[in-house]
Order: C-alpha cells, then sequence, then structure tokens
C-alpha cells in the first residue's frame, strides 16, 4: 500500500463520507473514490458499506483505520524527530484540551521545567480530540480525559481521578441544589445536553447545541441555550453567571498521560515520570 492510499482511506474512514473526506483532503470526489475502490480490489477486501444513504466500515475496514492511523502517525512523528535531530533546540509537543486540566497543566509544565536536562515543551491546544495529534505525529504526549477521550493503541499512566458537575445558568431552578442526578439533567427540555463532534468531525443526533470549545460552550450557557455535564475541575473557568452542581451518578474521569507506544525519547520519559510524581 502506498502512503497516499492510506492517507485516502483514513480520511473516509473518519469522515464516513466521500464528501466531506475529499474537502479534507483537498482533492476531487471521484479520484478519492477510485483510489478506495483500487485498494480493496489489491486487498480482496471490501473495507466500506456503501448506500445512497450512508457509508459505514466493515471489520475489515476497522482493522485497517486502527493500522493506517499508527503507520501515518508513525511516519509523521519520524519526519518531525528528524527535523528536530539537526536542530540546536530539542523538545517535546504537549497537545491538551483547550480549557482543561488547567492548574494540572501549569504544575506539570513548571515541575517538568525544574527537571536537570529538561527540554522546552510547546503546548498544542485543541478543540477537543487531542488524542488525534498523537495518532497522525503531531505532538509526543497529551492528556487525555477517559471515558471523553479514547486511549485505544496509546500508552497511558493516570495522573487523578475526579467527579463530574452539572454547568447550569445561575438562574436556572436547578442550579441552588446541593446536587443532582444525571437524569435531572438530561432531562431539561429547556437545557437540551450540549453535543461535541466525534472523530471524524461529524455532531452525533440531538436537539443541544454544537459545540466545539469550553469558551462557546460556557457562552451558551449562560444565555440559556444548552447545559453540559464536566469533570468537577472545570470550576476554575466558570463564567460569572454560572454554577456547577454536583451529579451524584455520574461516571468518574480519569486523567491519564498518554503517548505513543513506539517512542522512544527520554525527554518524553521524563515528562511522563515527573507527571506521575504530581
Amino acid at each position: 500500500m502506498e502512503t497516499r492510499e492510506l492517507r485516502y482511506f483514513v480520511a473516509v474512514a473518519e469522515e464516513l463520507h466521500f464528501g466531506r473526506a475529499a474537502q479534507r483532503l483537498g482533492i476531487a470526489q471521484p479520484p478519492l473514490s477510485r483510489t478506495i475502490t483500487q485498494l480493496e480490489q489489491r486487498l480482496g477486501v471490501p473495507l466500506l458499506k456503501r448506500t445512497s444513504r450512508r457509508v459505514t466500515l466493515t471489520e475489515a475496514g476497522s482493522v485497517l483505520l486502527a493500522e493506517g492511523r499508527a503507520i501515518l502517525g508513525a511516519l509523521a512523528a519520524a519526519e518531525r524527530r528528524t527535523q528536530h535531530a539537526a536542530t540546536s533546540r530539542p523538545s517535546l509537543v504537549l497537545a491538551a484540551k483547550a480549557g482543561a486540566s488547567g492548574e494540572l497543566l501549569a504544575k506539570l509544565l513548571d515541575a517538568y521545567a525544574a527537571e536537570p536536562g529538561a527540554v522546552a515543551v510547546d503546548l498544542l491546544l485543541c478543540e477537543s480530540q487531542p488524542q488525534q495529534t498523537l495518532h497522525d505525529g503531531q505532538a509526543d504526549v497529551a492528556l487525555l480525559h477517559q471515558p471523553f477521550d479514547s486511549t485505544a493503541e496509546l500508552d497511558t499512566e493516570i495522573l487523578n481521578t475526579e467527579g463530574q458537575v452539572a454547568i447550569l445558568p445561575t438562574s436556572h431552578p436547578l442550579a441552588g441544589r446541593s446536587h443532582v442526578r444525571t437524569a435531572d439533567v438530561s432531562s431539561l427540555s429547556d437545557l437540551p445536553l450540549a453535543r461535541w463532534p466525534g472523530p471524524g468531525g461529524a455532531y452525533p443526533e440531538g436537539p443541544g447545541a454544537e459545540v466545539r470549545n469550553q469558551t462557546q460552550l460556557f457562552q451558551l450557557i449562560a444565555l440559556g441555550r444548552t447545559t453540559v455535564v464536566m469533570p468537577e475541575s472545570c470550576r476554575a473557568n466558570l463564567l460569572e453567571g454560572l454554577a456547577a452542581v454536583p451529579v451524584l451518578d455520574a461516571p468518574t474521569v480519569t486523567t491519564v498521560i498518554a503517548w505513543p507506544p513506539h517512542s522512544r525519547s527520554r525527554a518524553l520519559a521524563d515528562l511522563v515520570r515527573v507527571a506521575t510524581r504530581l
């Protein structure tokens, strides 16, 4: 298989839509469709199920998606590390979701900077899906939050665990309660739960507002358009006019530091050691 074929297939498999995949790749749709068909013929297995309304992955397609992400990520990371080796400034790229784990991130950066032999750490703040930056080689390491972020095919160390809270306008009747339950929040017809994009960028069906980052989300909640259940640490970033109410039966959120299993970076190992010590 060629790298180009893998890039084309991964785009289609993540978008599950040939038109969106072609737009993402910056090519026309017909050559994209031909490439996928040729790839299926060469492998001798169907990778996609196509109908007039939808595209889905076959079992073989799911396997190739996982393998393709790993291969493309390794290639991109190898290219970036090779380029970095020719510079006088060694560094690590740390990906994190914008607005999340702010206090932990600040402590980690300060503690690592004090270590002997510490290298520069460049931050890559993502609107969503920070784990994808590890698969495609944009980042060396990332802070992820389970169960929201997938850690499949990554090495991880657990950093902390916390409960979740419902973010509501202070004027809402539930905002004055000492706690609520998931059913209380999910049944709010006046404040439907916000929707985040999936790995391919598509939003799940539902009446809630489509959001891409925490700043946009909090503004919409303050305006009485939506609500969300989030890790308790988000309290540090709340806007005026918002309240955080503990959700007793919401699953706990585990923050992990994650990295590609093929990494052999000493600097990365030192950063992970500092993170677990904190």
